[in-house]
């Protein structure tokens, strides 16, 4: 009974976690970084004119593919649920203008929404290794990535690969670094560390810094492990 009423825990947990980075991040990310275009470098190459046939181009395809999304967004929310998915994946297949990079995401989290964990994880991780996608994009996907194959069927097999993928994304420098943390301490327990989740959560739960769900997160977990988060020290800046 025990054992079960812990795995709930966990799993309400998770979703929490994937909520909050597929939705209040991802929202955050494309406000921030889905307007930004090269026009100084680009008119330096290829001068004025060049530059303002390229802008148009650019304008054009731009709302044609958010266009596009927002007509697989409605389909979404008509509950058609397959052909949101195929425009979806359509336009993460060809989309050049970084709706498709968004698309690729969203088509993750839709498989995630319908129980298929390894098929999201998969999604999530092709994001990941996109070269061409926008590095916080990468980084974003990577720790979904991670996040729904602790929740699959090979969940818990792999922790040690799961957690070195995580590592870089701990950087003090990373948007991702406190969700990596936590991932981090889960992954922990799962190997018996409980040394090592204790020290992270507790680092999470006093740092001023990090999410205050996540800080709350933490705080659970810490005192589930017979820490104090009380005596967790604060960061600031």
């Amino acid at each position: 009974m025990a054992d079960r009423r812990e795995d709930a825990t966990q799993e309400a947990l998770f979703r929490e976690v994937d909520e909050d980075l597929r939705h209040e991040q991802l929202a955050r990310l494309w406000k921030k970084y889905g307007g930004v275009v090269i026009a100084l470098a680009l008119a330096l190459v290829v001068g004025v004119a060049g530059y303002q046939g390229w802008q148009a181009w650019e304008r054009s395809a731009r709302q044609d593919e958010a266009a596009r999304y927002t007509a697989a967004m409605r389909l979404l929310e008509q509950n058609q649920t397959q052909p949101a998915a195929e425009a979806l994946a359509a336009l993460a297949a060809d989309g050049n203008t970084g709706y498709g990079t968004v698309a690729a995401l969203r088509r993750a989290a839709l498989l995630a929404d319908q129980g298929d964990e390894a098929a999201a994880a998969e999604a999530y991780g092709a994001v990941a290794a996109d070269g061409a996608a926008d590095p916080t994009f990468r980084d974003l996907a990577r720790v979904l990535a991670v996040l729904h194959r602790m929740q699959g069927p090979a969940e818990g097999a792999q922790p040690d690969a799961l957690i070195a993928e995580l590592q870089p994304l701990t950087d003090p420098a990373n948007p991702f670094r406190f969700s990596a943390l936590e991932l981090t301490a889960a992954l922990a327990l799962k190997q018996g560390d409980e040394a090592r989740a204790r020290d992270i959560y507790k680092s999470l739960a006093g740092d001023a810094n990090a999410p205050q769900g996540l800080r709350s997160r933490a705080r659970t977990m810490l005192a589930a492990l017979g820490g104090d988060a009380a005596a967790a020290p604060r960061q600031e800046g």
